[in-house]
């Protein structure tokens, strides 16, 4: 079609072009890929409970009894009584009187801020959410305003100066995913409660990782009670699949009422409710599985800080950010690392700012000290013949320049 030629050679001119990996096992800490055995450091099944014999078993007899899909959407007849299970123990799990399941963390997503917002109200966004957060923010048409990445004041001065007839809202990651550092969620909760506005937080990655029985970055603060809005994922550390909200049991009767990506989407497949269910009861049975993710977490970050890796400062979770700089460059040190079997793909825009391309490292708690080990000597080799990674130290969220982006970024502009 016209323009998609002329789209993609500038794409692949500057290094943006992105192609599909096929893989032949699952996401274990080795993978099989194009026929060879790699080591696998980019995978979110945080906790290995993808592949772990329980989850898998619990998915199997669920499928044999209920099929393998829903079969229609959970209004009309594609509600069973796993969904509800499920439902009930998330909700108990986060501590709050009820919980919604979404098809995907992204319908979530879209489905709690077009519900929640509209053209009389206002949003107030952290600048480096999460793509379906922007999307959210832009199509339920309220005025949007982004405050600088983590800046209270920035937030709180933006709140000030915005006039707003309807509601507002603060919109944030819980745990950010291309940084892996935290949302300053007390600051967060004051500001929401002195200017009476709805704090909605996104915990896809700090979901079963975080806090007292892995409930997540709210529980880790100890705010659970004090955030109306919660948002998480089936998708990472609990190995599944979908999105979930969890609140009051006012806000989920509106939600299903109102949210489209849940009225207009067939229900998660019952083997994948069961699948879930098991895997969020081994998460608070099995807290040795996040000990092993943090001890694992910490040693490869100490290691990578030592050899001069430019990091981006981060809390204690499995996401650790190489910063590269520009996208040609991350794409060399990716394939270096390929070459010596260790799997960890180029992060590039549109998933982070221009200029701050990077190596995003998931750690897993199934990681072995050999594994880890042999990554750390992996990424030390590539960066020694690589002269463009530096090791300049770069705050969180920084960002590093590089020059206006080919295509449209959909990385939002803070506001003044």
């Amino acid at each position: 079609m016209q323009g998609m030629a002329e789209a993609l050679s500038t794409l692949a001119a500057k290094g943006l072009f992105r192609n599909l990996r096929t893989l032949s096992s699952g996401p274990d800490p080795w993978v099989e890929y194009e026929g060879r055995r790699l080591l696998h450091l980019v995978s979110n099944n945080y906790l290995g409970l993808a592949t772990e014999s329980r989850v898998v078993e619990a998915a199997a007899e669920a499928a044999r009894r209920y099929g393998a899909g829903a079969g229609a959407s959970r209004l009309m007849t594609g509600h069973t009584d796993l969904h509800a299970a499920l439902e009930a123990d998330l909700a108990a799990w986060k501590g709050t009187e009820a919980a919604l399941v979404f098809p995907t963390g992204f319908a979530a997503n879209l489905g709690v801020l077009t519900a929640l917002a509209g053209p009389r109200d206002a949003i107030f966004a952290d600048a480096l959410n999460h793509a379906s957060l922007i999307d959210g923010a832009r199509l339920c048409r309220a005025t949007v305003r982004y405050y600088r990445h983590g800046d209270l004041d920035h937030l709180e001065h933006l709140i000030r100066k915005t006039r707003c007839r309807g509601r507002r809202l603060i919109v944030t990651d819980g745990v950010f995913s291309m940084d892996g550092d935290l949302a300053p969620l007390p600051g967060l909760v004051e500001i929401a409660e002195r200017h009476e506005a709805l704090l909605v937080v996104d915990d896809a990655h700090g979901t079963g990782v975080l806090g007292p029985d892995g409930a997540g970055t709210a529980a880790h603060f100890g705010l659970s009670g004090r955030i109306p809005v919660q948002i998480g994922t089936l998708s990472k550390a609990l190995g599944a699949q979908g999105g979930f909200v969890a609140g009051s049991r006012e806000l989920i009767d509106y939600l299903i009422n109102r949210a489209r990506p849940f009225i207009y989407s067939t229900g998660i497949a019952p083997p994948v409710a069961a699948a879930a269910r098991t895997a969020l009861a081994l998460v608070r049975q099995e807290p040795e599985r996040r000990a092993r993710l943090r001890e694992n977490a910490r040693w490869l970050r100490q290691r990578l800080q030592a050899m001069g890796l430019r990091l981006v400062p981060a809390a204690d979770t499995p996401i650790l950010a190489v910063l590269i700089g520009e996208a040609e460059a991350a794409l060399a040190f990716s394939q270096r690392l390929l070459e010596a079997g260790v799997l960890v793909p180029a992060v590039r825009p549109p998933a982070v700012p221009p200029g701050t391309s990077r190596l995003r490292v998931s750690v897993m708690a199934t990681h072995t000290a050999e594994d880890l080990a042999m990554a750390a000597e992996a990424l030390a080799r590539a960066a020694a013949t690589l002269a463009r990674v530096t090791t300049t130290p770069v705050r969180a969220g920084t960002d590093l320049g590089g020059g206006a982006p080919p295509v449209r970024i959909p990385t939002p502009e803070v506001d003044a």
